[in-house]
């Protein structure tokens, strides 16, 4: 049987999975010094991480190549899918939040709003939860762009210190929801390796500080 493969999201996450591993006692040699790997052992352990990008980290967990990932809610309220979210492990902390040029109000006025953002589905259920309909631009790149080049009444994005809106003479109008990294796990795998799944996601959920 093949070990038990967790997909970590790249950058930040990593990182900060990686410390989680290694306060676990875990030898993360690998991951520290993994060059261009995207597959890499985790000695010791039983388990092997996987890189990957987050919207990919729910890919592979779904299809059951990876049994277990860690990923930003932003994503998983992006993309859904069908795993279990078993623990909040609470880093990577920020916020949705709707944001408007600095001394707008972005629901003055009678006329439809334009909402630009990289995530379309978490804009369009949060209005849909205030009975408004609003016209979503989806936006790839830098977000904050769209309000200052008037296609935009607002931007829906993820804000950690506003600094960045701040500097582009934006402002928060409204928090929309609050973000963390999250383990997920495959409903398959919990079923199939429950015996190895549940210590390890028991042992996650204490380095993390969870109850």
């Amino acid at each position: 049987m093949r070990k038990l493969r967790i997909a970590l999201t790249k950058g930040r996450l990593e990182e900060k999975t990686t410390r989680l591993l290694e306060q676990m006692g875990y030898d993360v040699s690998e991951l520290r010094n993994k060059g261009r790997r995207l597959i890499l052992d985790i000695p010791g352990s039983g388990l092997e991480a996987v890189l990957a990008k987050a919207a990919d980290v729910i890919t592979y967990v779904e299809h059951g190549v990876c049994d277990l990932g860690v990923v930003g809610k932003d994503t998983i309220m992006e993309h859904g899918g069908s795993f279990f979210e078993v623990a909040d492990l609470g880093f990577g902390r920020c916020r949705f939040a709707l944001a408007v040029k600095k001394g707008n109000d972005f629901y003055s006025g009678y006329a439809e709003k334009t909402v630009a953002t990289k995530y379309p589905n978490v804009t369009r259920r949060y209005f849909a939860g205030k009975s408004m309909d609003v016209r979503v631009i989806k936006i790839e790149g830098s977000v904050e762009l769209a309000p200052l080049l008037d296609l935009s009444d607002g931007i829906v994005d993820i804000v950690e210190t506003g600094t960045t809106l701040r500097e582009n003479g934006l402002e928060v109008q409204e928090e929309v929801a609050d973000v963390s990294a999250r383990l997920i796990v495959n409903p398959a795998s919990l079923k199939m390796r429950k015996k190895e799944l549940e210590p390890l996601i028991a042992a996650i959920e204490q380095a993390a500080g969870q109850p």
